[in-house]
């Protein structure tokens, strides 16, 4: 089963394995933990059996107008049973009151997200691959 959380209290880099393959800019366990740390807002989709997180999203916020949600990403073997979808719920209830929530996403995942409302929209982007 699967529980989600809104916190990484009691996460350890040990729990984050396996995310961010195929990323030209590589994230290690303790940099991810990091990357949670210091979000706005997080949840995260922990394997009861495991104790593993198998997916997370997490969003940067003034929380008062805007927010942004950077990353989401749910292991390969968990994929396709609703998980990126419950974490995507979860987050988009604690920004319900925002003017503005953006995000960038790759042309495949455009009706995915345009189930939460999101619409297409043109995005700059700047990513610094000497990192």
């Amino acid at each position: 089963m699967i529980i989600y959380s809104d916190t990484v209290k009691g996460i350890s880099p040990g729990k984050l394995k396996g995310f961010f393959k195929g990323w030209k800019r590589q994230v290690t366990p303790e940099e991810h933990l990091r990357i949670l740390r210091n979000s706005a807002e997080v949840v995260i989709a922990i394997d009861d059996e495991t104790g593993n997180v198998v997916g997370f999203i997490n969003a940067i916020s003034d929380n008062v107008l805007s927010a942004f949600i950077p990353l989401l990403e749910v292991l390969p073997e968990y994929r396709k049973q609703g998980i990126a979808t419950g974490l995507v719920k979860r987050l988009m209830y604690k920004f319900e009151g925002l003017y503005g929530i953006d995000l960038v996403c790759d042309k495949d995942l455009v009706d995915f997200y345009e189930k939460f409302g999101f619409r297409s929209h043109i995005a700059m982007i700047k990513r610094n691959f000497k990192t």
